[in-house]
């Protein structure tokens, strides 16, 4: 892919992945941002944001299953996954795990190359995957298939690892679930770790944390929750003092009180926003719910549920997660800003290249509107090919000078 031009995006208000800066204009070049000044620069192309929107660092979501009316699970094809990110790209995503549920050996490797052909193609915003499961507890199964779980044995590291230097791997696993050693040997193959789908009592999670487990997988979601005695996944993360947490604010996953005594006890900077989401995001032909491993999952709004009500995943992008956040999650703009770019990038080590407007960082950005919805995206500085509505971004919203 050829470098983009040397172009400049000014705006009145630029969120720098800390805080809001007033009237800044941002330069382009090669891909990268090269300067945030408040002179703007003559002589460089340069688009001017319209009164009222913000430019922020664009969004990283750790946890994407679906979108575009694309399952990963179903299909892992290049035109599968490019379908998937720009699903997501609308809603602010600029970099994303494509996210692998529960699913047999094979499932996986396919999963795995078709990642590595997706990154290796140019795909805009792969940066890699998430596999969560198969090794979770049969007692916090969710919606996930049962009939697929596994037993952690001989190869699945390996397995698990696969992708290698190709892009990063986030594995999500029940610490009760596989044996002593395990996280170890994961973390040792470049493998970031999260508790998700866990019965335990804390124990088995506290060994998996000394193994060098980092994170939590939906926090309250599929979880043992917190007792009068034993934490729990629920209050091992919210007391540890180190990890990371996702967690899917849309309403229906976790309440508007938990989302706040999270943010309290882990902060905008392990606290993390994800959408979970599935296959009807962004996609026009996805009001009717989706097929999921041959269980009919319905779509009530941004709902999506089994038939006997348990919840399959989400139906948001990641914008709507930064408005319920700041809206009814007790965040800051900032905060919520912060919890879709730069602490999801922090934990997957790339906040020095991405979560933030500074000099240095991937030109991957998002313009917000007044009202919070996403007005344009760009990767590599690269503006995107539609805009808010699907349409060729037009001079009323974008004006070059």
């Amino acid at each position: 892919m050829s470098e983009a031009p040397d172009h400049a995006i000014a705006a009145a208000r630029v969120f720098d992945g800390e805080t809001f800066l007033n009237d800044r204009t941002v330069l382009l070049r090669g891909g990268r941002i090269a300067d945030v000044t408040a002179d703007p620069p003559t002589g460089i192309a340069t688009t001017r944001l319209p009164p009222g929107a913000i430019l922020a660092p664009g969004f990283v979501d750790l946890q994407v299953n679906g979108g575009g009316g694309v399952l990963l699970n179903d299909d892992s094809s290049l035109a599968g996954i490019g379908r998937l990110a720009a699903a997501h790209r609308r809603g602010g995503t600029t970099a994303l795990l494509p996210t692998l549920i529960t699913d047999t050996r094979p499932a996986i490797a396919r999963a795995i190359e078709g990642v590595a052909a997706a990154i290796a193609a140019g795909v805009p915003g792969i940066l890699g995957i998430h596999l969560e499961g198969p090794f979770l507890s049969p007692h916090r199964i969710g919606i996930h298939d049962p009939a697929r779980l596994a037993r952690f044995g001989e190869g699945d590291a390996a397995l698990l690892a696969g992708l290698g230097a190709r892009g990063l791997t986030l594995v999500t696993l029940a610490p009760e679930e596989v044996p002593p050693g395990a996280v170890a040997d994961l973390v040792a193959r470049g493998v970031r770790v999260c508790a998700g789908h866990t019965a335990d009592d804390g124990a088995a999670i506290r060994r998996a944390l000394a193994e060098g487990l980092t994170g939590f997988t939906h926090l309250f979601n599929a979880m043992s929750q917190m007792g009068p005695r034993m934490p729990g996944a629920v209050g091992t993360a919210l007391g540890d003092g180190h990890a990371y947490a996702g967690i899917i604010a849309d309403g229906h996953h976790v309440g508007d009180l938990q989302l706040r005594l999270a943010l309290t006890l882990l902060g905008r900077d392990r606290l993390m926003l994800v959408t979970d989401a599935m296959p009807p995001v962004g996609d026009p032909g996805g009001s009717d719910g989706f097929t999921l491993f041959g269980r009919r999952i319905r779509r009530d709004g941004d709902r999506l549920s089994g038939e006997d009500g348990t919840l399959a995943g989400a139906a948001i992008t990641m914008v709507e997660a930064v408005r319920h956040m700041s809206g009814r999650g007790g965040a800051t703009l900032a905060q919520a800003l912060a919890m879709a770019s730069l602490t999801p990038a922090r934990f997957l080590g790339l906040d020095g290249r991405m979560g933030r407007i500074a000099p240095g960082y991937d030109a991957d950005l998002v313009a917000l509107g007044p009202d919070l919805t996403v007005e344009e995206t760009w990767i590599g500085g690269r503006v995107s090919a539609a805009g808010r509505h699907g349409n060729t971004v037009g001079p009323a919203r974008f004006a070059p000078r």
